[in-house]
């Protein structure tokens, strides 16, 4: 995925300090772990003026986790290419210092309300742009598809998968991160097969 490098600039009002704070915070302490008091102490402000002006911790943690999903960012291109682009990006390097939204979701995905935020967000911000970019795709495949990304995002950057960290065969993972991409970016007709699911017997 695109670098998202959480540093403050001069140009940033107190509410884009708190909502930087609010991103480093959950990207490394849990949803539980994590209150409004702790974020306005990182920024110097009084946790009044944090409430006033995301409204709950669970707003922020919305906000930021949004911050983080953005599909202008990485639904670049055409969508004929955009296969290749997901595959590349899923595997580029993580840079030092550089957050990424699964890095958010490792730490709260037991929390049910961190798992609603995320599951509303990847709906809003993956899935239903990515179909509406890529007409053959429907909800459900772009959905496949999050999961596909997801699930190597994790296990390679956050788990620390062996055979998913970067090697001489990342051009292979990146081509078969594609076909599986492209196959599920295909319409019903191209996308049928021969292939059949066993079906399971009954226990005696």
């Amino acid at each position: 995925m695109p670098n998202r490098l959480i540093r403050p600039v001069v140009e940033d009002t107190t509410r884009d300090r708190i909502l930087k704070a609010a991103i480093l915070r959950f990207s490394s302490h849990s949803y539980e772990e994590t209150g409004l008091r702790d974020i306005a102490s990182d920024v110097g402000v009084d946790m009044a003026y944090v409430h006033r002006s995301f409204g709950s911790k669970e707003k922020l943690f919305r906000e930021a986790v949004r911050a983080m999903l953005r599909p202008e960012v990485w639904l670049v291109g055409e969508a004929s290419e955009l296969h290749m682009t997901l595959a590349k990006d899923v595997l580029a390097d993580k840079g030092a210092n550089e957050i990424r939204p699964f890095d958010i979701l490792a730490r709260s995905f037991s929390s049910p309300e961190a798992a609603r935020v995320f599951r509303e967000l990847i709906d809003e911000g993956f899935v239903k742009p990515f179909a509406s970019k890529c007409q053959l795709v429907s909800e459900p495949r772009a959905s496949m598809i999050a999961a596909l990304l997801a699930g190597v995002s994790i296990l390679r950057d956050v788990i620390g998968t062996s055979a998913l960290q970067k090697s001489g065969k990342d051009h292979e993972l990146a081509i078969l991160i594609s076909q599986v991409v492209e196959f599920l970016m295909n319409d019903d007709k191209e996308c049928q097969t021969t292939a059949t699911l066993p079906i399971s017997r009954e226990r005696q």
